[in-house]
């Protein structure tokens, strides 16, 4: 059941993706990211004063639960690590096509075996280390096809913030599993309802402090904000899609490792997009990159059995 779960919420961050892209098109990043962090908060609320004053979610699994401090800290610091990662997401996806940030933001579960590897004195077998290899091989072809459209990865700063997103995203899936495992299995046990709904509010309140301390000053200098409908819907796409993430990673079974590569499966939607209705160029080359990355999440899932 949590592998279906995983693919569904793949599919539903491909589309998160997608909107995304549209959304920040020649669009203030900030305000936008803000936005989407005020309905993702909406999106929850209602769930919380339910699930305090009223039995309407009792037995369902909608319900809130509640908690102090002890695992909200928790929370909070989750907040702060998936912000950090969308603000740099953001800003590269805004300056870089997303049929090069897709594939890049797929190298995550390499990631999370590589640091494992250097810090944690984990070994990889040799399923885990050709899916390694073919991740490092795509990177160095993306840097390849980005060159055909004026984007040095060496260079390019809005590379580094993609794949600093990418890195964060990857300590965030960690985290989660974390927070929602059980303390006879080394986890905080933490309520997957009650982790999601409150790290939406508390990323709004951040990201209200990051708009009126480094935005609001100086909007008039810099790229002006605009409503686009798309807004809205990365919002309910990202909520969807952590629904079912959350969902999935409280089943019995479930693996981190797994779902986190099968979520990165969201590629596939956010290059359809890119190449039906972005136009975007080069796809011929940037197929092949995909596919590479695609093989090594193969490879990966295999070692991983």
């Amino acid at each position: 059941m949590w592998l279906i779960l995983a693919f569904l919420s793949a599919a539903s961050l491909g589309c998160y993706d997608s909107f995304k892209k549209e959304a920040l098109d020649n669009n203030a990043v900030i305000p936008v990211l803000f936005l989407n962090t005020l309905f993702g908060m909406l999106i929850f609320l209602p769930f919380i004063f339910l699930s305090s004053y009223t039995p309407l979610l009792k037995d369902t699994s909608f319900l809130v639960a509640t908690g102090g401090w002890e695992a909200h800290k928790y929370i909070v610091l989750k907040s702060a690590i998936v912000l950090l990662s969308w603000l740099f997401g953001y800003f590269g996806m805004k300056h870089l096509p997303i049929t090069i940030v897709g594939p890049i933001n797929a190298t995550q579960p390499v990631m999370v075996l590589v640091g494992a590897l250097l810090f944690f004195g984990e070994h990889l077998n040799i399923w885990q280390w050709i899916g390694v290899i073919l991740a490092i091989i795509s990177f160095f072809m993306l840097s390849r096809s980005g060159r055909k459209e004026g984007i040095d990865f060496k260079h390019d700063k809005w590379i580094y913030f993609v794949v600093l997103s990418a890195m964060l995203g990857a300590i965030s899936g960690l985290y989660d599993k974390y927070l929602m495992a059980a303390p006879a299995e080394g986890g905080v046990g933490l309520d997957r309802m009650m982790v999601q709904s409150w790290y939406n509010i508390y990323q709004c309140g951040m990201m209200l402090a990051v708009l009126l301390l480094f935005w609001w000053p100086i909007r008039h200098r810099t790229t002006p904000f605009y409503w686009h409908r798309s807004i809205i819907f990365v919002s309910i796409f990202l909520s969807l899609a952590d629904f079912i993430y959350f969902y999935a990673l409280a089943l019995p079974g479930a693996m981190i490792s797994i779902v986190s590569m099968i979520r990165r499966g969201s590629v596939v939607v956010s290059f359809l997009f890119g190449a039906l209705f972005f136009h975007e160029r080069n796809l011929k080359s940037k197929v092949v990159d995909l596919t590479l990355v695609l093989l090594g999440m193969i490879f990966l899932y295999i070692g991983t059995k």
